[in-house]
């Protein structure tokens, strides 16, 4: 994804729904949002939005020795995240119909339907 201002409105989202699959440390995770799709991802990015994240009592850290170097803290959704995550996911289906719906009446999008959301548009 390469519209900025689009990432920085779902990037707390889509750290969350990383997430969920596991816990990480921030490297990995860069890494894992990365191999998902989002090329242009970096560790600046990604540690502010953690930061708040663990500000706002969404994530949870533990630091855990490594052996590689210094301590890593590894984060991990809080029940209050996952919560956020779902309504955050229904957000973002609900508004994906809509653009879809618009952007198909206007004859810019022709690979979506009403019914697509942007994680099925996405695979």
């Amino acid at each position: 994804m390469s519209d900025t201002q689009l990432l920085k409105g779902v990037l707390p989202m889509l750290v969350l729904a990383v997430l969920t699959e596991r816990e990480s440390y921030g490297y990995e995770l860069v890494t894992r949002l990365q191999d998902a799709g989002l090329d242009d991802m970096s560790a600046g990015t990604v540690y502010p939005v953690l930061n708040r994240l663990e500000r706002d009592g969404l994530v949870a850290s533990r630091l855990v020795a490594s052996s590689a170097g210094p301590a890593r803290k590894y984060y991990v959704p809080t029940p209050d995240g996952t919560a956020e995550l779902a309504r955050a996911a229904q957000a973002w289906a609900a508004l994906g119909r809509t653009a879809a719906a618009l952007l198909g009446r206007a004859g810019t999008l022709t690979t979506a339907s009403p019914e697509t959301t942007p994680a099925e548009e996405a695979s």
